[in-house]
């Protein structure tokens, strides 16, 4: 409508619009369609669910620093054998399905449901549980088994829980785990065993298990916070006997805006002067689960994480010393290596151009493949502590190491930054290149943030303990082996021969 013979002005969107995926209503878990935008320099997800209306999650707090990650997006790896078929479609048909864009880097099991803590905040929904499970020998050698079919030589794999160390069996299952060839076998756990039990420590290793310890702040708030009780001495306890006993250790933080984001500098030094720890995840907090309110528009992302390390240790560390992991979803994990160099650290990145070889999208001349392959070893999900060992060895790399640090591997630190999607930030574009899968009792391997974001782990839960558990996944097949005569139980199964590879 024209006024005065002046058309009226036209108005641009507050935001830009980045892409058109799938997500899933928060409340029902029911897939719908979701837009990505960027607004103010975030990076927002919105969504409708028929039933329960409009919801919109931040997804990444600095959009400049998302959209540049993305050259770092590796083509993914085939398992060599996948476990369903497609049918719904992503994330329905979990998993691996041929659909999905990548091989799994890291396995998960989860031995039980139980756990010697109630915490506040913890994404598997465990504790003293009357409808608890815990596996057996026999379901856990069958899981290990379908791991190793699907990958051959399988990097790492992680024992889990509920809390592991309580399950009666789980030394034996992390020696069955190393017997299978497993390179790296982790025990992820809070530490109260470890503090108060030297056998198990000795255990541990012996048979050459890494510890992947609970380690979320100093302060007395902090643990009462997360943990629901003061763990300050069992955690020293623990790491001691850990040192006491030769154990490797990563510490590992979750993160929730006001409670103990202050913190995080405090925990890398921590790590960096411990004997025991060579080290430091940090993980935002994923809102599945039991959490704290929260504000879905204002939770700590990676990109926050990252500036929060260097804002704290400012003679450290750098925002791009962290580089984007190509073999998952570059936004998903970011990863610094370090020398340690007395009462400090040079990370890697102020040795050696890194970006030039793992920027898969704008690279026009290809790099040197010895470097550019020592580097993808070192940034994956796989990675462990002496992971840098092939880079430091490698003649044509030219890295001008400080000659303080002669005993290199010794020296060698690793800090990385992981957030996992959650149901309101859940995208399947990012999931469908998941490398970290939950390894359930039938066999599947599932991407880690749809089993807990998506419904499948109140399935595997339900099926495992009989008891009906709401918020299972919608249209989802139920748990069944998928091979006739299975530890998990007697139901008939597809014949091997037919599964996708």
């Amino acid at each position: 409508m024209r006024r005065n013979g002046t058309a009226p002005a036209r108005v641009d969107r507050p935001e830009v619009f980045l892409e058109l995926t799938k997500s899933i209503c928060p409340l029902c878990k029911r897939v719908i369609d979701a837009e990505v935008n960027v607004r103010d320099n975030r990076v927002i997800m919105r969504k409708r669910c028929p039933e329960h209306g409009p919801f919109e999650a931040l997804v990444y707090s600095d959009a400049e620093l998302y959209t540049a990650q993305l050259r770092f997006n590796k083509p993914g790896t085939l398992p060599l054998e996948f476990q369903t078929e497609v049918k719904h479609g992503c994330p329905l048909d979990c998993g691996l399905c041929p659909e999905h864009k990548q091989h799994a880097c890291l396995g998960i099991i989860e031995v039980n449901s139980s756990c010697n803590l109630d915490c506040p905040i913890c994404f598997a929904d465990s504790g003293h549980q009357p409808d608890g499970f815990a596996l057996t020998l026999d379901q856990v050698s069958f899981m290990v088994d379908r791991f190793v079919a699907a990958e051959g030589e399988p990097e790492v794999l992680q024992f889990s829980g509920g809390e592991p160390s309580i399950h009666p069996r789980i030394v034996e299952f992390m020696e069955l785990a190393r017997g299978r060839g497993i390179r790296v076998v982790m025990l992820n756990t809070n530490g109260i065993r470890l503090a108060r039990d030297p056998r198990f420590a000795a255990e541990c290793a012996r048979v050459g298990a890494h510890v992947y310890l609970q380690f979320d702040g100093f302060e007395h708030e902090t643990h009462l916070a997360i943990r629901g009780r003061d763990l300050r001495e069992e955690k020293e306890r623990a790491l001691a006997a850990c040192e006491r006993e030769g154990l490797s250790v990563t510490l590992v933080a979750a993160v929730e805006k006001g409670i103990n984001e202050h913190e995080v500098g405090e925990i890398v030094r921590f790590g960096v002067a411990h004997p025991a720890v060579n080290s430091v995840v940090f993980q935002p907090v994923t809102h599945a689960g039991r959490h704290v309110v929260f504000d879905p528009l204002e939770r700590l992302t990676n990109a926050d994480v990252m500036k929060l390390v260097a804002a704290q240790l400012p003679g450290w560390f750098r925002v791009d010393d962290f580089v984007p992991v190509p073999c998952c979803f570059p936004n998903c994990r970011s990863m610094c290596y370090a020398l340690v160099d007395g009462d400090g650290v040079v990370p890697f990145t102020r040795l050696l151009e890194v970006e030039d070889y793992l920027d898969y999208v704008s690279n026009r001349v290809l790099p040197d493949l010895e470097i550019r392959g020592a580097l993808e070893q070192m940034f994956s999900s796989s990675a462990t502590p002496g992971a840098e060992a092939a880079l430091l060895a490698c003649e044509s790399c030219g890295i001008d190491v400080p000659s303080a640090l002669a005993g290199v591997r010794e020296h060698a630190f690793l800090l990385a930054v992981q957030d996992f999607q959650d149901p309101y930030t859940l995208n399947v574009r990012q999931l469908m290149k998941c490398c970290v899968e939950q390894i359930t009792p039938d066999g599947r391997l599932i991407p880690f943030c749809a089993y807990n974001s998506v419904g499948y782990r109140e399935q595997v839960r339900a099926a495992l303990t009989g008891v009906e558990v709401a918020g299972v996944v919608p249209n989802a097949a139920p748990l069944q082996p998928l091979l006739a005569d299975t530890p998990y139980g007697s139901r008939r199964a597809a014949n091997g021969s037919d599964r996708p590879r």
